[in-house]
This record gives structure tokens, C-alpha cells and sequence, in this order.
């Protein structure tokens, strides 16, 4: 969603010196055009965004515009303020997080994940933007280890009177590295006639010209997303590689067509 997208290009911004909008557009699995966007909204919020062009450009914050933890978690604040017409939790959550990170108190939560729901209650570290989404990581005290938790599957979040001392945490755990699979990669053949998007979402010489189309290679991480994105091509777009990529979009595809068939 849009709003997780601002607060998580807006940590990257205040957590390193210089981005650009490909790199941020590859992250977040969304089109340049959309950063752009993004880029433009911040600034709107009043975030001192600056462009460069050129072999050393780039897109930053102000020089001499740094923010400490707590301050950006204002920042942040400030930002979901100004959308506010998202009516979802994610705001309230975020800010009590903050305050049992504070306060070294544990929280309580229901979480929804693929096999039903449980409770669970965490000491809560840090909140993390990882690859489109926010999420907590803590200690878990059921299952008496690091875990992290995402904040969209995680409801009726509530303080709780137990305090803790924080441990030591694993420095290839608190980074995320390890809670995510390697990133997948995919070629696809574009019809010659959707040029045009192709440079609009990747810029030039993304892809590889041929005499049957546009070769094009993607590495990804949310398949979901890269679906739908390729459906938006219609039938001037064909997955060639891997095999079972293929043969996920072609189920995907027949569900698609068996729910029109016969209206």
C-alpha cells in the first residue's frame, strides 16, 4: 500500500546518504514512475528531498538533515498524519510499538498466518520496512526465540505490565536477511509494441532486443505483484523461464479465463 511504501523509502532516505529511483523501484517492486511519485508526496510532507542528476546523482535528504531514532519515528508520524484518510491501524500500531520499545515492555497481539491464528507476546526491538512491509521483531516468549512479526497480520496489539532486558540479538537476524527467501528471477519475451512501458518502469536497455520480441530479466521477490503486473501486458507479454514459473502463470491464466467462460 501507498502509505507503507512513503514510510519505508523515507527510512531508507534518513538510514543512508544517497539512493536512486531504480534502485528504490527494484526494492519496493513498483515502476520508477511510482517512486517519482513518491518522491514528489514527500516532499509535499516536508521532507527536504534532493535530486541529482548525472553519473554521481541520486536522490537524498538535505545535507545536515539527520534524524535520530526518536525523531524519526516523528517523521514518520507526520507522514501518516498527512494520509490519514487510511483508515487502517497502521499508525496506532506503529506508535504503540514505539512506546513498548521505549519502555521495555512486552506486547500481546493476535496473529493471522497461513495455518489460522494464535496469540502471541513478544519483547518488542525494533520495527523494520523489509521488502514492502513493515513488520516487529523481538523475542518471542512462546517460542523462546527471535521472531518477526508482520504488522498487517498482527491485531488488537496491546501493551502488557511485564517489562524485560533486552538480550543480545544475532547481528544476521536483527538485519532480515535471514527471513526472507532468495530473490527468484524470471525472463519474459514482450511484444515489440510495449517499448514504451518497458523504459517508463525499468528505463533504457532493460531489456534485450530480438527478432521475436523484447527479452526481458527480472529478479523478484513478491510473485504476486510481478503476476499482476505482467497480466497488465495482456498477450504481449510471455514468461519463458523458469519452467515452473511458466506453468504457475499458465494456471493463473486458465483460472482467469475459466471464470468468463460462458457469459
Amino acid at each position: 500500500m501507498k502509505l507503507d511504501r512513503l514510510i519505508g523509502i523515507l527510512t531508507i532516505l534518513l538510514q543512508n546518504e544517497k539512493t536512486t529511483a531504480p534502485e528504490l523501484a527494484r526494492r519496493f517492486e513498483v515502476s520508477r514512475r511510482t517512486i517519482q511519485r513518491d518522491i514528489e508526496a514527500l516532499s509535499m510532507a516536508g521532507i527536504p528531498i534532493v535530486t541529482a542528476q548525472g553519473g554521481n546523482g541520486g536522490i537524498s535528504v538535505m545535507e545536515g538533515y539527520r534524524l535520530n531514532n526518536q525523531d524519526a519515528f516523528t517523521a514518520q508520524e507526520q507522514l501518516i498524519n498527512l494520509y490519514g484518510y487510511h483508515e487502517d491501524s497502521l499508525s496506532e500500531k506503529i506508535k504503540l510499538l514505539k512506546q513498548a520499545v521505549t519502555q521495555r515492555r512486552a506486547v500481546r497481539f493476535d496473529y493471522y498466518y497461513a495455518k489460522g491464528e494464535m496469540i502471541r507476546e513478544i519483547e518488542p526491538y525494533f520495527v523494520q520496512f523489509i521488502w514492502g512491509a513493515w513488520y516487529v521483531f523481538g523475542w518471542c516468549r512462546l517460542r523462546e526465540d527471535f521472531r518477526r512479526f508482520k504488522l498487517n497480520r498482527l491485531w488488537n496489539l496491546a501493551l502488557t505490565d511485564s517489562t524485560f532486558e533486552p538480550r543480545s540479538v544475532p547481528p544476521d537476524q536483527a538485519d532480515g536477511g535471514e527471513a526472507f527467501p532468495a530473490q527468484h528471477s524470471v525472463k519474459i519475451l514482450f511484444d515489440k509494441s510495449v517499448r514504451y512501458r518497458l523504459i517508463e518502469d525499468y528505463g533504457l536497455r532493460c531489456y534485450e532486443e530480438t527478432d521475436e520480441g523484447l527479452l526481458f530479466s527480472l529478479d523478484y521477490t513478491n510473485q504476486e505483484y510481478i503476476f499482476s503486473w505482467i497480466l497488465g501486458f495482456g498477450d504481449k507479454a510471455e514468461i519463458l523461464t523458469p519452467e515452473e514459473t511458466r506453468a504457475e502463470f499458465a494456471t493463473l491464466a486458465r483460472k482467469i479465463s475459466e471464470r468468463y467462460d460462458g457469459t
